[in-house]
């Protein structure tokens, strides 16, 4: 195989996250978050979103994030509502209804959750017979690769405060989603419209990690103690704190997810000239071309993607992701094979 585009954590991570380590690795710190390295990166990301007093917290992967994060949210007869695309619904194994808590599905074209999407899970008629919904769950970018608006967010946020609901936002490419093209905010507006979110890194360079950030304060009181429960204050956070001290510094974070989204891009306008269209339209990191099987399978046959669904009996939608570490040369060879392939 040439190369996979079936994922962006494939590679390690960016070489100065790997120097910082390595550099860092014998001065002694304290453990569970208490080093200078997670001091630093929790100290920019307060200033980036104009709250000193926000809770800031590293975890080592998104799926325990948001198991931590909304089972400490969620009494046990709440629940959770998803796009029928959203992670937590489709590829946690059941992680969040392993704590007790039941995801609620709205389903959408683009993976983008609206008032309109969530309004019928708030009007149930048997009242305590049947789960309360608390969370809306939202992914931005989405697992369809879109990005939420200024105004989208904006509606959604005012919409959960008007009906007693958290929000919550799912930031494993969240980096990916502040680069795109159509993006319209950055992170003080994400701090200022959610309750909680976070910024990941697994996906943007690093090789493990995402910052839980909490900007409600009355979600932030117990955390550190569901945290511990749930194992996820990890002895070693330097381990966090030292990558996310350097994406941080000079933009690094936002450059490697641009440098993704541009790869991607490029890949994409190379099916456009052929003549493919799009299952949903992405400017991130994420693209659905939809394409012939016997494409496919020649394509198969030098790269990998994940087919990510059957459109009819001769075409299905495939997602090609590219990383930050994704070589220009390797997508433009992969451009040239395209074209070699549908002469």
């Amino acid at each position: 195989m040439k190369y996979s585009f079936a994922n962006d954590y494939c590679e390690g991570c960016h070489p100065s996250i790997l120097k910082a380590l390595a550099e860092s690795n014998l001065i002694q710190q304290a453990g569970y978050g208490d080093d200078i390295y997670t001091q630093n990166a929790i100290k920019t990301i307060r200033q980036l979103i104009s709250k000193p007093n926000a809770g800031v917290y590293m975890i080592a992967g998104g799926t325990l994030a948001n198991l931590v994060v909304l089972s400490s949210i969620l009494r046990p007869f709440e629940s959770v509502v998803a796009a029928d695309t959203g992670h937590i619904y489709v590829n946690e194994a059941g992680a969040i209804e392993a704590t007790g808590h039941k995801v609620e599905a709205a389903h959408t074209s683009d993976g983008k959750l609206r008032p309109q999407d969530i309004k019928p899970f708030l009007n149930k008629l048997r009242g305590h017979h049947v789960v309360r919904t608390r969370v809306v769950y939202i992914s931005n970018s989405t697992e369809l690769g879109t990005v939420y608006t200024k105004q989208e967010l904006t509606d959604l946020y005012y919409f959960c405060k008007e009906n007693d609901l958290i929000l919550f936002m799912d930031g494993a490419r969240l980096a990916m989603a502040l680069t795109s093209p159509s993006n319209d905010m950055n992170l003080a507006d994400i701090a200022e419209l959610t309750d909680v979110f976070y910024i990941g890194g697994t996906k943007c360079g690093a090789l493990l990690g995402e910052a839980v950030v909490i900007t409600n304060p009355e979600l932030d009181k117990d955390f550190k103690y569901h945290l511990k429960q749930r194992g996820a204050l990890t002895a070693k956070g330097r381990t966090m704190g030292v990558q996310f001290d350097q994406l941080l510094q000079n933009n690094l974070i936002f450059d490697l997810a641009d440098h993704a989204n541009k790869m991607a891009k490029k890949i994409s306008g190379a099916f456009e000239a052929l003549g493919y269209n799009m299952l949903i339209e992405s400017d991130t990191n994420q693209i659905f071309p939809v394409l012939p099987n016997s494409l496919i399978e020649k394509i198969q046959t030098e790269y990998g993607f994940l087919i990510w669904g059957i459109v009819d009996s001769e075409y299905s939608a495939v997602r090609l992701i590219t990383s930050w570490a994704t070589p220009e040369e390797i997508v433009d060879e992969f451009i040239d094979d395209l074209y070699n392939l549908c002469r």
